[in-house]
């Protein structure tokens, strides 16, 4: 048995209409199923998919770890995100592990990183 790739990765967000407003500013545009006034919204990534659930105000969670999406380009994402008015944790910068990437944290505290390998 070998595991062959990750289908989904599905993140709590307490407002659904606030998180389907922030992904599709950050140019996730392809909604596979749901939306704003939904329970459950489905963003179409490369060949899998971004979920978001809606959860209830009481469920809380802490940082669990990080999304990385991989763009084709780092910084036009990153002006994306300053022209949405959104505050990334990191500037655009080439790490030494071989990738251009930035920090940014959705409104429901989820990180994300938007990177690009170098080279």
């Amino acid at each position: 048995m070998t595991i062959e790739s990750i289908s989904a990765i599905t993140i709590a967000t307490h407002d659904m209409a606030r998180a389907v407003t922030f992904y599709r500013a950050l140019g996730f545009d392809d909604v596979a199923h749901g939306g704003a006034h939904t329970p459950f919204t489905s963003f179409r990534v490369g060949s899998g998919f971004l979920n978001l659930i809606a959860m209830p105000k009481d469920k809380q969670w802490s940082w669990w770890g990080r999304i990385i999406f991989h763009v084709t380009d780092v910084d036009a994402v990153y002006a994306k995100a300053l022209g949405a008015g959104f505050t990334p944790s990191t500037e655009p910068r080439d790490a030494e592990w071989g990738e251009r990437y930035f920090h940014l944290t959705d409104p429901d505290g989820h990180e994300l990183s938007f990177a690009r390998p170098l080279g």
